[in-house]
């Protein structure tokens, strides 16, 4: 009997014993608490991301898009052939500073960024800014025409958030690209604090500069961007350090809407020069144009025979601006030129007064308020 008991003990115990040690599988399921544990450390993980600023990055193509069987050919390539997404995996660390999507907007070199796709880029960024879940915009852009671009957002962007332009001067594919640290550094300020307030940035080789004032000044070099007279806003160093404050109004204080709008008025740019004549402002308004800029010589100067052109081109209904070939400084108002409306396009360079002026007469085409514009802007 005693026998009998004995065994029966044993074979409990390590029937007992199986059991235990089935419950405590690895392959078990997680009780209802341990749930709840792991849940909490996935939102736990998740807020620690959700609080990265979150930036969206619109693509219009450029040499930052562009592509060339040599890795050390940095002119001879096809520009605005790499999408967005491609853009964005070529540069991981992005997602290390923000919460990184993008848009392809367009794709082309930006000698053929047109009116239409300004209204269209415009209209976007100020849609995505509108929403509290974007903080900051970049847009990748082509080098030829992004001032110009940039100061169209900078005029008619109705928001405080970050607005950011970057492009580069080396293809993706060249083996000194510059393209993904721009990149880099342009989310960077799109995410920061400090970037706000400030209107449109553009952002290459490791400067912040303001779109009313930065111009492409070299034809192939990093270091093309410039704000040779007013000088940059800021700089990167690792860090993101800001030393210059905007005065000219922007964003969100500009008179500006393209809300509405789905076509701009034509404005042309005319160039002087010795012998020039006043056949190219007949030319212009036989044209349709409904603007000319004059990049004049010294200070906004004009020939005898340009400047007959331009009075004709005033009396037939065109708005004429003055601006200067020169590259800095600000044409004034004076004498003859006043007189005749001809107006001054104070520190603007002929492309960014051209931007200037197809958003004046979309308000008006009196040449006193579009002169304020000009001085205000």
């Amino acid at each position: 009997m005693k026998t009998q008991r004995f065994l029966l003990l044993i074979l409990f115990t390590a029937l007992l014993l199986v059991f235990t040690g089935c419950s405590q599988s690895p392959e078990a399921k997680e009780s209802p608490k341990e749930k709840t544990q792991t849940q909490k450390v996935s939102s736990a993980s998740a807020s620690k991301k959700n609080d990265l600023p979150t930036i969206k990055i619109l693509a219009t193509g450029g040499t930052i898009a562009g592509a060339n069987k040599s890795k050390t050919s940095t002119t001879e390539y096809k520009a605005g052939v790499v999408g967005v997404e491609s853009l964005i995996e070529a540069v991981p660390e992005m997602k290390d500073i923000a919460n990184v999507s993008g848009e392809q907007v367009v794709n082309v070199g930006s000698t053929n960024i047109d009116n239409k796709t300004l209204l269209k880029l415009g209209k976007r960024v100020s849609k995505l800014l509108s929403s509290k879940d974007v903080d900051g915009i970049v847009v990748t852009h082509g080098t030829d025409t992004l001032e110009e671009t940039a100061y169209f957002l900078n005029l008619t962007v109705k928001s405080d958030k970050p607005i950011v332009v970057v492009g580069s001067m080396r293809p993706s594919t060249a083996i000194s690209a510059d393209g993904p640290s721009n990149l880099y550094n342009a989310v960077k300020v799109a995410g920061a604090q400090e970037a706000k307030g400030k209107g449109t940035l553009v952002v290459l080789n490791d400067r912040i500069a303001s779109a009313r004032y930065v111009t492409k000044t070299n034809t192939t070099a990093t270091d093309t961007f410039k704000s040779e007279e007013m000088g940059y806003i800021g700089t990167i160093a690792d860090d993101i350090y800001f030393h210059n404050e905007i005065t000219r109004k922007h964003t969100k204080d500009s008179e500006f809407s393209i809300s509405s709008l789905d076509k701009l008025p034509q404005v042309d740019i005319l160039y002087g020069y010795q012998n020039d004549g006043s056949y190219l402002f007949d030319a212009a308004v036989k044209a349709g144009a409904k603007g000319i800029v004059f990049a004049g010589s010294g200070n906004g100067s004009l020939s005898d025979a340009a400047e007959k052109g331009a009075v004709r081109a005033v009396k037939k209904g065109v708005t004429v601006v003055r601006s200067t070939r020169t590259g800095n400084g600000v044409v004034t108002s004076n004498g003859d030129y006043v007189k005749n409306d001809l107006l001054a396009s104070n520190s603007l360079n002929p492309q960014k007064a051209r931007i200037l002026l197809m958003l004046a007469l979309t308000k008006t085409d009196d040449p006193r308020k579009i002169q304020d514009y000009f001085n205000e802007y």
